[in-house]
């Protein structure tokens, strides 16, 4: 399947459980000793702030930052608006991507990837935000597609991932049920699996917003970054450019890193709230407003507590009641966000902050999903 040529300006892989590498360019999808997710050997140095001026206006702006060089397959994603919330808290409108949610930052880079692997045909698995993004940019790229979705996605996204032409596996059961059925599909030959989570690739494309932040700043960060987490992709993508911002002496200080998950699945937080270094006990799944973060068992669970503690966070929960208000809160300021996308304009819209400088990511378009209806505790 693979051209080595192709790759072999490419970062390999490496497990941050137990060491193992992965040469670029392999179609494994996650360690082949232990089966976790991966990281990439892959250290930038990102570009400084006059120098930013005139390029490209979109997330391949950074381009030092990319284990990648800009495909032809763009869609103009990143460069999203920050605009002022209230008082010192800014939201990032991500739900103004080409496929209406922030998964287009790390779906374009997994597209691209397969684009240079040569794949017969590239799997995915999603809530739904996911799916779609990585079906648009498998269209844009002409690759072959299927996304396996568990049976209650919302229909909108359903119909979205169908109409960018990719075939659908419906899978009876939760979110989980949708991954094992897509990673038994992923181990056959010629497949590519576009996994948002066990990928790297798509953790270097969410940490551009972070540094689309450090730039409509002046090259300064917030006091404070608040981000939904489920699987915690964008959460660890902000880790990332936080870092690499830090190592180049670009900023000074780091934001505290926030998460926030719905208490309804809320494994993240349970395991915070007993200091644990990983998950704690099984967390069932339940009905919640906030599908795209409800994830009981997330494979990068070690990781997200681990940048959490060392950016001095913590995590917040919101209730069903919360979620609904929030979503209607932003409507009536003119923003229509998904019911996930909302989560941490709930958590920090009574002050939990305390009056510091924050962003918050909007990161789905309200039809995707439309109105939360009712409330819950």
């Amino acid at each position: 399947m693979t051209d080595t040529t192709a790759t072999a300006d490419l970062p390999d892989c490496v497990c941050p459980a137990d060491g193992t590498r992965v040469p670029a360019g392999s179609p494994a999808w996650s360690c082949p000793d232990c089966r976790g997710p991966l990281d990439l050997d892959f250290s930038p140095t990102p570009a400084p702030l006059k120098s930013l001026a005139g390029r490209v206006n979109s997330l391949w702006r950074y381009e030092e930052c990319l284990p990648l060089p800009a495909p032809a397959i763009s869609l103009g994603e990143g460069r999203t608006p920050l605009v002022e919330l209230e008082g010192p808290v800014s939201a990032k409108l991500d739900f103004l991507m080409p496929t209406l949610s922030f998964k287009d930052r790390g779906a374009v880079l997994l597209a691209a990837l397969a684009q240079r692997l040569g794949p017969e045909r590239v799997i995915a698995d999603s809530s739904g935000n996911a799916g779609t993004a990585v079906a648009a940019y498998c269209a844009r790229a002409g690759l072959p597609c299927t996304v396996y979705v568990p049976a209650g996605t919302s229909p909108k996204k359903v119909e979205q991932i169908g109409a960018h032409g990719a075939r659908l596996e419906v899978v009876d059961g939760d979110r989980e049920s949708a991954a094992r059925a897509a990673r038994s599909a992923a181990d056959a030959p010629g497949a590519f699996y576009a996994s948002h989570v066990h990928n790297p690739y798509f953790l270097h494309g969410t940490k551009t917003y972070v540094y689309e932040i450090w730039e409509d700043l002046g090259g300064h960060l917030p006091e404070a970054l608040v981000v939904p987490v489920g699987n915690g992709t964008l959460l660890l993508g902000a880790a990332l450019a936080v870092r690499e911002l830090l190592a180049a002496g670009l900023v000074t200080e780091a934001p505290a890193l926030y998460a926030v998950q719905s208490a309804a699945v809320a494994p993240l937080a349970g395991a915070w709230r007993a200091g644990a270094d990983d998950l704690v006990g099984e967390t069932p799944m339940a009905a919640t407003f906030a599908e795209g973060i409800a994830i009981p068992r997330p494979a990068r669970a070690r990781q997200i507590l681990g940048a959490v503690r060392e950016f001095g966070g913590t995590f917040f929960t919101v209730t069903e009641a919360q979620i609904a208000a929030a979503q209607r809160d932003l409507a009536a300021r003119g923003l229509y966000v998904e019911s996930t996308g909302v989560a941490c304009w709930a958590a920090v819209r009574e002050g939990a902050l305390g009056g510091r400088t924050a962003v918050v990511p909007l990161c789905g378009a309200g039809a995707k999903t439309g109105l939360a209806n009712g409330v819950g505790g």
